[in-house]
């Protein structure tokens, strides 16, 4: 058994005069999820760990965070979008079909 049941990694590059998941505000929305995972007694050992990451190399899609180890990345928009990533994933291991990033989408 892992230590963690799911890992959630959030891309918090930055790019100079090129498209990133920092400049849609990526930072706010990790921050968001750490306290939402605390707040909801996930984090820690057999639970969730939720993890700052360089370029994950999907910018188009940006700002993306990617769940493992279920291999599901997300797009997102606001804080009501990361709170169902932890309700509906992490919490439940129900993807959220609707914030999934299409397989065809890279930098």
């Amino acid at each position: 058994m892992s230590y963690y049941q799911r890992h959630i990694f959030f891309c918090l590059n930055q790019r100079e005069g090129e498209n990133a998941c920092a400049q849609h505000d990526a930072q706010a929305s990790f921050d968001h999820c750490k306290k939402r995972v605390k707040a909801e007694g996930l984090a820690g050992k057999g639970g969730v760990r939720v993890n700052k990451a360089g370029c994950l190399d999907r910018c188009a899609g940006g700002p993306v965070a990617v769940v493992y180890p279920d291999a599901v990345w997300y797009s997102f928009v606001d804080q009501s979008d990361i709170d169902e990533i932890v309700e509906r994933h992490l919490k439940h291991g129900e993807v959220v079909d609707r914030l999934v990033l299409p397989d065809a989408v890279g930098r």
